[in-house]
């Protein structure tokens, strides 16, 4: 995800709703998400459906890195050359 841009990349709601068709089309073409604040403070944010997506992927990734560490940290893991022949195996199957 790119990083927000200070100047363009915090709009008001009224602002917002004043042009949303543009902003969505800022939002698509920089790969930049959109806070959108009510009152002063941010309460939203718009962003692009693949730049999501990617977003969404990476954690979940992080995630199961952190369920595997845990697990090896616990002592559920298998040494290498066993998990090669068990995953050898299925595929031959």
């Amino acid at each position: 995800m790119h990083r927000i841009s200070l100047d363009k990349d915090i709009r008001s709601l009224s602002d917002f709703r004043s042009n949303v068709s543009s902003f969505i089309k800022q939002v698509h073409e920089t790969k930049r998400p959109l806070v959108i604040t009510q009152h002063g403070k941010s309460t939203a944010i718009l962003m692009d459906v693949s730049e999501y997506e990617r977003m969404i992927d990476k954690f979940e990734l992080i995630r199961e890195i952190e369920t595997s560490t845990k697990q090896i940290n616990d002592g559920q893991g298998i040494p290498h050359d066993l998990a090669y022949k068990r995953l050898k195996n299925r595929i031959q199957k």
